[in-house]
């Protein structure tokens, strides 16, 4: 949710990050309108609450016969008391209502406008070129037994799949080899549970605009997280934090799910976007002060990742309109996919600045004593898209994979994947 002091004292700022989003401007009014209400409405509240308070003083040293005659006006005053308590619930309510329809205010220097309006930052790696016709990530995986889309299906319906054989073993050992390095960082490693409650799902921001794209279990009332960051933002809510050793960084460890709605048509071939994957998320706990800092920091340990398997690939700047409604500043990294001509995201990093910490309830404590909401960030580390690079990059002629030197020891050595090869 928003600073409610920053949306009193700088509506302006908050309507300039609406803007650049695409977003409507009138929302920040309403949110303004409805602090106003709230305000009064708390402040009649605790003037009546005074007085009846007052009243019970007077009444508790009047003399035995005056306190009869007295007791009409505290029974009314009670009720004054408890009708502004109800106004002063619902307005509350109104304007948690309306503050939370506003998305988190952007960070200054991110690109205005929509998904195609993203600068790039940095381009690293040389695009891989071939003397033969190049195969997309799906017949490879076909002639390596790595990935079975036939048997998903008909398992469980279209965009799911098997890795099996030398294609599960690659995503443990990319897994793995992302493990080694968050530890290296700092990072505590996590399994996190892949169903959570509403007001979870709701604080991290995922029940906005985009809540047509996570799957809901009604009958329970729980949500399957399309990313470790909804559990790993929930671990510490409603909690006061210690951040005098510096931040504190967890590595989920999870299988998502995502829906895809409104992707039909889109990527269908092979595994680039399916319903159900594993990721390795990096999530941080930090002061706002700190906050950018460990974004570039997040960034830098993904672009060593991408740097190690052998992958080229660029660094965007995403633009204000594609961020989603909780990150203030989102980088992307895409790698190239030879097939496809293009590169395509395999990573992202958000700041998602006090925004998610607000609405969870996740503070620290300053230097003065006082509490304030921590900022958190997230991004991923590795996740089964990967593959489709990683296979695509380092094909061979016959079919087979050169492995990346780097992912070799979490392979036992193997130096080569050969179609046929159990």
């Amino acid at each position: 949710m928003i600073d409610p002091v920053l949306l009193r004292e700088n509506p302006d700022a908050l309507k300039l990050s609406q803007r650049a989003r695409g977003d409507a401007e009138s929302l920040v009014d309403d949110a303004l309108a409805a602090d106003s209400v709230r305000r009064a409405a708390i402040t009649s509240f605790e003037a009546l609450r005074a007085e009846q308070n007052a009243f019970g003083k007077r009444v508790a040293q009047a003399a035995p016969d005056d306190k009869k005659a007295l007791v009409a006006e505290v029974q009314q005053l009670a009720a004054q008391v408890r009708a502004a308590g109800v106004a002063a619930t619902e307005a509350e309510q109104a304007f948690t209502a309306a503050a939370t329809r506003i998305a988190n205010p952007i960070i200054p220097g991110v690109p205005s406008g929509g998904e195609e309006n993203f600068v790039t930052l940095r381009e690293v790696g040389e695009v891989p070129s071939f003397d033969f016709e190049p195969r997309d990530h799906l017949e490879i995986g076909e002639l390596l037994g790595a990935i079975d889309m036939g048997r998903g299906a008909k398992v469980s319906g279209a965009r799911f799949y098997f890795l099996r054989g030398i294609g599960a073993r690659l995503e443990l050992a990319l897994m793995n080899m992302a493990l080694d390095r968050a530890l290296a960082a700092g990072f505590i490693p996590l399994i996190t549970p892949t169903l959570v409650k509403p007001e979870i799902m709701a604080g991290t921001g995922f029940l906005g605009e985009h809540a047509d794209e996570v799957y809901r279990l009604a009958e329970d009332d729980l949500y399957l997280t399309g990313t470790s960051e909804v559990a790993l933002a929930g671990y510490h809510a409603d909690e006061i934090l210690d951040l005098t050793e510096g931040p504190i960084r967890y590595a989920g460890w999870s299988t998502c799910y995502r829906r895809e709605a409104g992707s039909h048509g889109k990527d269908t071939r092979g595994i680039l976007r399916v319903h159900q994957f594993n990721k390795l998320e990096m999530f941080v706990y930090t002061t706002p002060e700190e906050a950018e800092a460990e974004h570039d920091r997040l960034v830098a340990w993904q672009e060593a990742m991408l740097r190690s398997l052998g992958l080229s690939y660029r660094v965007i700047d995403v633009a204000a309109g594609d961020l989603g409604s909780s990150a203030a500043r989102k980088f992307d990294i895409e790698a190239w996919v030879p097939t496809q001509g293009a590169f395509r995201e395999l990573t992202s990093t958000s700041n998602c600045t006090t925004f998610q910490a607000r609405r969870l309830d996740t503070r620290f404590r300053t230097e003065s004593g006082k509490t304030a909401p921590v900022a958190t960030l997230n991004g991923t580390l590795a996740t089964t898209r990967w593959l489709v690079a990683i296979l695509e990059t380092h094909q061979r002629a016959d079919g087979s994979v050169t492995v990346p030197e780097a992912l070799r020891p979490y392979l036992g050595g193997l130096e080569l994947l050969v179609p046929g090869a159990v």
